[in-house]
């Protein structure tokens, strides 16, 4: 009797430990691709909240590289500066928010092919006696905390006095209200924000540098996958016309995917 029952024990053991085994092969196959990006959710029209959904060009450009990839996309809404340090730390995929392409960040992340291209430059409020980048020697330009167009304008001219804001908003309502002289971002997104706010804002000059835009991701293995996946999927989008039509629909009919 100790012999079968100890034969019933072991054959009912043996077989819990296949149904464990396929009940895991089962959950591994049927497991979601999910890809977690960042967006600081308050850059029109690059990525902002609508009816409490997350739009933009840079969002539409992203879902839909995710989708053809069979990818579900988790969206982690922060500061540009938090975006990229959750990024360095591995807590996300990639940033989806008009990052541009430098040195220093090229020694950090490995960087898609460009879907856009981003010219730096300078506005202010039009009742300012400003038309050149000359006459803001001295003075006060906003621009948000951690982006590059900031860097840009230290690197361009160091007596333009940068200061910077978490947010694009606070940056671009202290130029509306001459809290500072000028603000500075892209040529792009400031037309399409001046247009759909009939902002008091008017260029100062042409941009003073044109830089690469691109998805960064980390420096290991999964990152040289996801690179390699997102240069295929951004050249399909350039050839069918889709990242044309996507810049033209978000920036008022300006097509930001080629350079000037």
């Amino acid at each position: 009797m100790k012999k079968k029952l100890l034969l019933i024990i072991t054959m009912a053991v043996m077989l819990l430990l296949a149904a464990c085994g396929g009940t895991s092969k089962e959950s591994g196959d049927n497991e979601k691709k999910v890809l977690r990006a960042g967006s600081t959710a308050q850059s029109y029209p690059n990525g902002y909240e609508e009816d409490g959904k997350l739009v933009g060009f840079d969002v539409e450009v992203f879902e839909k590289i995710a989708a053809n990839l069979g990818y579900e996309v988790e969206w982690v809404k922060t500061d540009f500066a938090g975006l990229m340090g959750q990024l360095e730390t591995g807590k996300i995929d990639t940033v989806a928010n008009f990052v541009a392409v430098t040195d220093e960040r090229k020694e950090k992340y490995n960087f898609s092919v460009p879907y856009a291209y981003a010219g730096a430059t300078i506005v202010t409020n039009e009742e300012n006696d400003y038309d050149s980048l000359e006459d803001l020697k001295g003075k006060t330009v906003s621009g948000v905390l951690g982006s590059n167009n900031v860097k840009n304008l230290e690197n361009f001219d160091p007596e333009i006095i940068p200061k910077t804001y978490e947010t694009r908003d606070g940056a671009m309502n202290d130029a509306i209200n001459n809290r500072v002289d000028g603000y500075v971002n892209s040529k792009s997104s400031l037309i399409a924000e001046i247009e759909k706010g009939d902002l008091p804002l008017k260029f100062v000059g042409e941009p003073f540098v044109y830089e690469d835009v691109s998805f960064p991701f980390v420096k290991n293995e999964d990152g040289e996958k996801l690179t390699e996946e997102f240069n295929a999927e951004i050249e399909k989008l350039r050839e069918d016309g889709t990242l044309s039509e996507l810049s033209k629909k978000y920036f008022s009919g300006e097509d930001i995917t080629v350079k000037e």
